[in-house]
């Protein structure tokens, strides 16, 4: 094993990890980041970033290196009943913006790099948290830090292994996505609201939509027979060429206990992922990504213990429980037909209230 000892070790290159890694290492810490897959990553996505990511892009300086071609404004959330109504609420200022999961992984990447951080193609298999130090055994050999940060994923086995799981909740949800050759007929984000499913189109570069459909298991099928409960979508979508893989995921709702420990940090999903129905998961981990590198230098001077932590764990509760209030809203109302027909009648006819509902939850 080398003598040399980094600053932060980072478990996971998702958006949160990889963004973390730039951060951090654009503030002068020495940043390793490990990650198995090849890059860019794909993964089961919306894909939608609201206005939180779009800032947190922008402090990056990767807004204008996602080009036309992989990314798409979204200005505006449209709700469509399958019996019916239908209602749209426009995002507040910068509005979001549609990206390919690719693209993403590809400008943080070359952001990360930029930086300075270095990058291990490897499995993290194992850590130990000593008094000093991290030790985290992977597939090409030992490294060590003054803190890991696991930014790896909803499923994240550092989180495991270190006793803080909450469980995946009582009635877990699942997903599937896939891309579809099929110029975006709007700047809004749909969502197709059905008796135990809804769909989700998010316009995703110059010719391609992102269709993903959340459900609970017993409306499994397939993609085929999911899309089926949405007549109006299929006939819009029918005749498209498929452009990627359907990939799946879930459960969706993952809980974490806590997110410190001494020298120990939980990112992104691997901290706790809430139901994608909101739309927030990638925003909140580019924008929490950011706001932890920001606490780093210090605590990591002041021995990355718990206390010195402290800080990011109320700034992770702080981002958290509005997304969380917002996401356990909207999944009332699928889960009630009647009363989500009628706020959505209300919200055509009167949309400024909940518009500023959606400010106030996603700005």
């Amino acid at each position: 094993m080398s003598d040399r000892v980094h600053d932060v070790v980072v478990a996971g290159g998702g958006p949160a990890g990889m963004a973390l890694a730039a951060a951090a290492a654009g503030r002068g810490l020495d940043v390793l980041l490990v990650e198995h897959r090849r890059f860019p990553i794909d993964r089961a996505c919306g894909e939608g970033l609201l206005p939180a990511g779009v800032r947190a892009l922008q402090e990056l300086g990767l807004r204008s290196r996602l080009g036309a071609a992989d990314a798409s404004p979204i200005t505006a959330l449209r709700w469509i009943d399958a019996a019916g109504p239908s209602m749209e609420l426009a995002l507040p200022a910068p509005g979001g913006l549609g990206v390919r999961r690719t693209a993403l992984s590809a400008v943080l990447l070359e952001a990360a790099r930029r930086a300075g951080a270095e990058m291990l193609e490897a499995e993290v298999e194992d850590h130990r948290r000593d008094a000093g130090l991290v030790e985290v055994r992977t597939s090409a050999g030992p490294v060590r830090g003054r803190l890991l940060v696991a930014a790896d994923g909803r499923g994240s086995p550092i989180r495991m292994r270190e006793g803080l799981d909450a469980g995946a909740g009582s009635r877990p949800r699942f997903g599937i996505r896939r891309h579809l050759a099929l110029a975006p007929w709007s700047s809004a984000v749909e969502a197709h609201l059905g008796a135990g499913v809804e769909a989700y189109v998010t316009p995703a570069g110059v010719g391609r939509v992102g269709v993903a459909f959340l459900f609970e298991p017993p409306n499994a099928g397939g993609w085929s027979a999911l899309l089926g409960r949405f007549p109006v979508l299929a006939a819009r979508l029918e005749g498209a060429a498929v452009l990627s893989e359907d990939r799946g995921a879930g459960p969706l709702v993952r809980g974490s206990t806590a997110r410190v420990r001494d020298r120990l940090v939980l990112l992104g999903d691997a901290a706790g992922s809430i139901d994608p129905l909101a739309g927030e998961g990638v925003s909140l981990a580019l924008a929490g990504a950011l706001e932890l590198a920001g606490l780093l230098p210090d605590a990591i001077v002041a021995g990355a213990t718990r206390e010195a932590l402290r800080g990011w764990e109320r700034a992770w509760q702080r981002r958290q429980r509005p997304a969380v209030a917002w996401a356990a809203l909207l999944l009332a109302l699928t889960r009630r037909p009647r009363l989500r027909r009628r706020l959505i009648s209300l919200g055509a006819a009167r949309p400024r209230p909940l518009e500023r509902l959606v400010a106030l939850a996603l700005g």
